[in-house]
């Protein structure tokens, strides 16, 4: 017969044990969650994880809150570059020193030749610095997304001819066909570079040659007479393009914006692919630089009444126009990693190249626009060596170093307490002289402390001397 036989259970004498096979607990107790098995300190509490409280070894208590740098730094992405918001001060100084190269060249150009800065000399020269402005925008637009467009070039030059071979199906509508056309262009570049996650130069070159194979094997194409003439608005012109560039770059200060522009930058290993939203942006910034060379091609058109073919061709089809774009945007402060880029930089960085162009002519010195774009470029590398060496953000140990240093406190030793010990009182309470009224000294020696007599009897046998019991008392 079992000993936890049922029928045993209930009588007189049956005592049920607890079983110590789950701790002491029975097994069909009810629970009410895992309790964290750690041991219990003060100020922190074992609750169940599924709860999403503390662990036992997290102190409890007010946090420190957390700085502006520290909140605007929790949704970045060390993969993606580092924290910390990007420094300005390198492209300042810069631009300052673009600005007074401009302002040099306009002061050289005056005293060269004084009629290029008025009448249709100064609306040829303004017409002229809008379209190339409008190629470095959309190169500096590709080179901040990590992906330069080197095909920006050819596809002005290929919709200046489209747009002038079908100028006669109407200004606008030829207009927006071709920046269509040049928008098809640009996505399957950009298909290429974020599906198969390659270089954008290297797709981009192989979309260029392609154009130039196209742009060889095209007439010469004039405009239909009466089609609009921009001369009468190179002022606006100009205006526009500087504005548009200035605007980027302003738009390039917002740090969502810049951080996710700049995501198909390599951090580790360059053939990483990165994200959705990195090969989104990407790919727009690709596009959108083909729909601006579309618009700068246009815009050529209408300013020369017609493009040469043949002449655009023993230039290499525009190529020439897109690594001088190129040097041009690099000299402006656009990283050429990606990313990083200032405001006026391109806008000025055109001024200067279009000046120096200018003044070149006048003078009558044969400067090659390759080898002005090899002088840009080779400028350009320097100031992304520069600008990714100040411009990054900075690290903990640089704002360490920074840092005023302040001595740290000397607290000075504090002197012992004196040893005042008295002897502790077995009773309630210590005797006292004169703690229960005036003392009365008589014959013995002894005063009479008033322990239940009056007036001047004499103390009681045990009251006499304190080595009958000790007043002060023993532990």
């Amino acid at each position: 017969m079992a000993y936890d036989d049922s029928r045993f259970r209930g009588e007189p004498g049956f005592r049920e044990e607890p079983d110590f096979r789950s701790g002491g607990v029975p097994e069909d107790a009810p629970t009410l969650g895992v309790v964290n098995q750690s041991v219990y300190t003060p100020g922190s509490f074992p609750v169940s994880p599924a709860y999403g409280s503390p662990a036992a070894d997290e102190p409890v208590g007010r946090r420190r809150a957390p700085t502006t740098q520290q909140l605007g730094d929790v949704f970045d992405d060390p993969e993606h570059g580092e924290p910390g918001r990007d420094r300005f001060a390198v492209h300042a100084l810069w631009e300052l020193v673009l600005l007074l190269t401009g302002g040099a060249l306009l002061y050289l150009l005056r005293d060269a030749s004084p009629a290029a800065l008025r009448g249709a000399e100064l609306h040829a020269l303004l017409l002229s610095g809008a379209a190339f402005g409008l190629i470095t925008v959309a190169m500096g637009l590709s080179l901040r997304a990590g992906a330069p467009n080197l095909a920006v070039g050819p596809v002005a030059l290929a919709a200046a001819l489209f747009f002038a071979a079908n100028s006669n199906r109407g200004l606008l509508t030829t207009a927006l066909i071709t920046g269509l056309v040049a928008l098809g262009a640009g996505v399957v570049i950009a298909v290429v570079v974020v599906g198969f996650h390659v270089p954008g130069w290297a797709a981009s070159l192989g979309g260029a040659l392609a154009l130039i194979a196209w742009i060889a094997d095209q007439p010469d194409a004039k405009l239909v007479a009466g089609a609009y003439d921009p001369h009468g608005h190179a002022l606006w012109w100009a205006i526009g393009v500087a504005g548009l560039a200035i605007g980027g770059g302003a738009l390039g200060l917002v740090r969502p914006l810049r951080r996710s522009l700049g995501r198909f930058r390599p951090v580790r290993d360059p053939a990483d692919r990165p994200g959705g939203g990195a090969r989104a942006f990407t790919g727009f910034a690709i596009a959108g630089s083909a729909v601006l060379a579309a618009a700068a091609g246009v815009l050529v058109a209408l300013t020369d009444r017609g493009v040469a073919a043949a002449g655009a061709t023993a230039s290499f089809g525009g190529f020439t126009v897109s690594v001088l774009a190129l040097g041009a945007a690099l000299a402006g402060g656009t990283s050429a990693f990606g990313r990083r880029g200032g405001v006026l930089g391109t806008a000025l960085a055109v001024v200067v190249v279009t000046l120096l162009l200018r003044y070149t002519q006048a003078e009558g010195w044969k400067l090659q626009p390759a080898a002005l774009a090899a002088g840009a470029i080779g400028i350009g590398l320097v100031v992304t060596r520069l600008v990714e060496t100040f411009g990054r953000p900075r690290t903990a140990r640089e704002i360490a170093e920074d840092a005023p240093w302040t001595p740290p406190s000397i607290t000075p030793p504090q002197p012992e307490p004196e040893d005042n010990w008295s002897p502790p009182s077995s009773r309630t309470g210590g005797w006292t002289p004169g703690a229960y009224g005036n003392t009365a000294y008589d014959s013995t020696g002894y005063g009479n402390t008033g322990y239940g007599n009056t007036g001047n009897e004499a103390p009681r046998e045990s009251d006499r001397g304190w080595g009958v019991e000790e007043r002060w008392g023993t532990r």
